[in-house]
């Protein structure tokens, strides 16, 4: 026992080299209004082109993530895509899952518990309620924690407008600068062809639409739409064999904060707050190395002060910031280059679009009129995708890279 306690011992064996990680395909479904095809349909039309894009076989996929879509999640998926995966992921938080997602792929990757993880989603919501499949109200049902908040009809939408007006009133935010928000996005969603509205919009025409839920109007809030997805992450074994550069996963993040709001303990601050920093610190970066940001918008507000949880400004600075066309396609900060989930398109979990944006705009794919440039003019060299579930109950964060 002496031996043991006190005599020579082996050196520790070598931690295992943790892979590079990168996203190496990338493409959406037909999306906006898509009437014929079912949701399963969306999911394989995203993965075909999805693996098209990344010139891989689909033999090298055996890692599969998906949520929103069957009873046992995502094996009736994979099951429809004929994949038998080794590594699967099912997490189900809201928006923010495929960051979520995404992070727990790269992970598993770099550990090497799998090599090629696709990340694929599809939804029918808007064609659904027009053919009378489902209504328009979304219930969380009402056990658990729940239970105290639904018998008041506190609604998802309510608890963002509520979460609003408390940095109107903490902060002086204002109406019209929640409005430029709406308004920046559509401009950036004239160029993109894929976007269900492309009209342009002004601070007034946001300002005078429909109460939804004050201070939310209509134009504050995400539009419905159809389509889908998908994400191939592979190990930097696979790179050399990929139809396009790689897109490097710098660094990653994850948090979750509250599910009933009296356990909130400030509604003018998101999970992107921490999910964002550990992005940050993992990546070995600050907000001002980043080039372009897509960030969940479900409504407005999410925007705003998901700027501000993840340092692009200071708490309560949100509103200054979204004025002047900051976050234009040309500005200081490009946000939402695709149109965002306030015109482009939102099928119910909008957060795997972010990233399939974030890829195409630091390879050069997004099109005339559209491609984020630096102010040299060369191409964009980092993106962040920062997703929110919930009712700002979750985050996630994930910082890409071209170097």
């Amino acid at each position: 026992m002496s031996g043991l306690l006190h005599g020579p011992t082996a050196e520790p064996a070598a931690a295992p080299r943790r892979r590079r990680v990168a996203v190496v395909g990338v493409a959406l479904s037909d999306c906006g209004r898509v009437d014929g095809p079912t949701p399963y349909a969306l999911h394989a039309q995203a993965a075909r082109r999805a693996l098209a894009d990344s010139g891989l076989d689909r033999r090298v996929i055996d890692g599969f993530a998906s949520a929103g879509l069957g009873t046992l999640a995502p094996i009736e998926v994979a099951e429809y895509l004929g994949l038998r995966p080794a590594w699967v992921d099912s997490t189900s938080v809201g928006g923010a899952t495929w960051e979520v997602m995404a992070a727990h792929a790269a992970d598993a990757i770099a550990a090497g518990h799998a090599n090629a993880v696709l990340l694929v989603y599809g939804s029918t919501a808007r064609a659904d309620i027009k053919a009378r499949r489902r209504t328009s109200n979304l219930s969380f049902g009402a056990r658990g924690p729940l239970q105290f908040e639904v018998p008041y009809g506190h609604t998802l939408i309510s608890k963002y407008a509520m979460a609003a007006r408390r940095h109107m009133h903490e902060y002086g935010t204002t109406l019209e600068q929640l409005a430029e928000v709406a308004v920046q996005t559509r401009a950036n969603a004239a160029a993109n062809p894929d976007a269900m509205f492309r009209d342009p919009l002004t601070v007034g025409e946001v300002l005078s639409g429909e109460m939804i839920a004050d201070p939310f109007t209509k134009l504050h809030c995400c539009i419905r739409s159809d389509g889908g997805c998908a994400v191939l992450l592979a190990a930097e074994d696979y790179v050399p064999d990929t139809a396009k550069a790689p897109v490097w996963v710098l660094g990653s993040g994850t948090a979750v904060s509250h599910t009933t709001m009296s356990e909130w303990e400030d509604f003018t601050v998101s999970p992107a707050a921490v999910s964002g920093r550990l992005a940050f610190e993992r990546a070995g970066l600050t907000p001002a190395d980043v080039d372009l940001a897509e960030i969940y918008d479900a409504f407005t507000y999410m925007t705003l002060v998901t700027l501000e949880d993840l340092g692009f400004c200071g708490k309560g600075e949100g509103g200054a910031f979204v004025e002047k066309g900051r976050l234009l396609r040309c500005g200081e900060l490009p946000v939402n280059t695709d149109g965002g989930g306030l015109s482009a398109c939102h099928p119910g979990m909008r957060g795997l679009f972010l990233l399939v944006e974030a890829v195409r705009q630091l390879r050069g794919e997004a099109g005339p009129n559209r491609q984020v440039t630096k102010p040299d003019g060369r191409l964009p060299e980092v993106a962040l995708a920062s997703g929110t579930g919930g009712w700002f109950c979750s985050s996630g964060t994930v910082i890409l890279g071209r170097g």
